[in-house]
């Protein structure tokens, strides 16, 4: 067994440690006067229910995850085991354009004009009210707007670098 000791945590050992837990699988979308955009993310939690506050961490190396920030507003959307195909397509398997991952989707808005997916577990539909840049992310914070709370499911996690479901 290897344990890293020295200082400096490498990345590749950090991701395989962090493939161990298990983690929701979300697609995080926004669209707003900068562009629209989605992609599959797993760095989730809640933050407050009073008010209503997301967390959302988002990788800043990739070149349109601005929109975000810039957009001011997300949607978090919770995903089925049903959903794995659409996770992978927002995850960019497939190397997919966002309009044709979105097309893969029913969607519609609520109160922020970010997409929400109709028949997700839960989507959280949230103004950004603070972001912090942390290394090689956004830090990002949101207050609820609106919730729109599917039927319960089996939940799509990500564990041990594959797709599981809970809750059958």
């Amino acid at each position: 067994m290897f344990i890293a000791k020295d200082p400096k945590i490498e990345p590749l050992a950090f991701r395989n440690a962090m493939s161990h837990f298990a983690e929701a699988v979300h697609i995080l979308t926004t669209d707003g006067p900068y562009g629209r955009r989605g992609v599959t993310i797993s760095a989730v939690c809640s933050v407050s229910d009073d008010p209503a506050t997301m967390l959302v961490c988002l990788n800043r190396r990739h070149e349109f995850n601005h929109l975000f920030v810039e957009n001011q507003v997300f949607a978090l959307n919770t995903l089925s085991f049903e959903h794995q195909a659409l996770s992978e397509a927002f995850s960019g398997k497939g190397d997919l354009s966002q309009a044709d991952r979105f097309a893969l989707g029913n969607w519609h808005t609520l109160q922020t004009g970010a997409p929400v997916l109709a028949d997700a577990l839960a989507s959280f539909d949230c103004r950004i009210i603070a972001t912090h840049e942390v290394a090689t992310h956004y830090v990002i914070y949101g207050k609820v707007t609106a919730i729109n709370a599917g039927e319960a499911g089996r939940s799509l996690i990500y564990l041990n670098r594959s797709y599981h479901r809970v809750g059958d």
